[in-house]
């Protein structure tokens, strides 16, 4: 339960193509401790959910950017893709990033109306687990609050 409400950021990295999102990408000094960190790559709008590329061919995280994040001690990474990392990297990264007190979300959707045209945006984000059995992740429903 202490992770259902913490102050968030999302990042524009929709126009990384063909390589890694890396710590270049972002400004790590708008991170803080305990947030939530959204990554907008696009790609959830471009490729519809459930083909074969919309798993295996989604942008990721570098693996430098995710030390970052776990290193400034954040809640959740939260990404608009099928993960941060692909293939067999994929549920290793999950349980290294759990490892450390940091949950992953993926599949979000609409980052781009929190954005709002800017590269960099805050908001506070609301994630709420949903009590599922036989699901092999922890499905969850994440509400975003606008700072007005």
């Amino acid at each position: 339960m202490e992770f259902v409400k913490r102050n968030a950021i999302v990042f524009d990295v929709s126009n990384i193509i063909n390589r890694d999102i890396s710590t270049q990408d972002i400004d790590i000094d708008l991170i803080e401790k305990n947030m939530f960190i959204a990554f907008y790559t696009g790609f959830i709008e471009q490729e519809s959910y459930g083909t074969k590329l919309y798993f295996t061919e989604h942008p990721q995280l570098s693996d430098e950017l995710i030390d970052i994040l776990l290193n400034k001690e954040i809640s959740i990474i939260g990404i608009d893709c099928a993960g941060i990392r692909r293939g067999k990297e994929h549920t290793a990264k999950d349980q290294y990033c759990a490892d450390r007190g940091v949950f992953i979300v993926e599949n979000l959707c609409n980052l781009s109306l929190i954005l709002d045209g800017r590269k960099t945006n805050t908001f506070v984000a609301n994630t709420y687990p949903l009590n599922f059995s036989g699901m092999t992740g922890l499905p969850c429903r994440v509400v975003a609050e606008q700072k007005r």
